[in-house]
């Protein structure tokens, strides 16, 4: 993961969320809160979303929302319990 992508990742994770865990504010916003450019805070979302650490919540006209997904949160590491034999 690069520094882009972690700091991405960090600012969904410490960003206030609403009922769905989804942060509603836009990239623009977020991205000028880590001081990158809109550009690069896209590229660099679109990559932690196809790496599995965000997934888009919902979209409202061109402005889509996301919040952590299972990778970030450690939902995806549970082990299946089986019984013994």
């Amino acid at each position: 993961m690069t520094a882009n992508q972690r700091l991405v990742v960090m600012l969904y994770a410490m960003h206030p969320t609403d009922r769905a865990g989804a942060v509603v504010e836009t990239g623009a916003t977020l991205a000028r809160l880590v001081g990158m450019s809109p550009t690069v805070f896209s590229r660099t979302r679109r990559q932690v979303v196809e790496a599995g650490w965000l997934e888009q919540t919902d979209r409202l006209a061109h402005i889509s929302y996301y919040r952590l997904g299972a990778k970030s949160t450690g939902e995806d590491v549970v082990v299946p319990l089986r019984r013994a034999t």
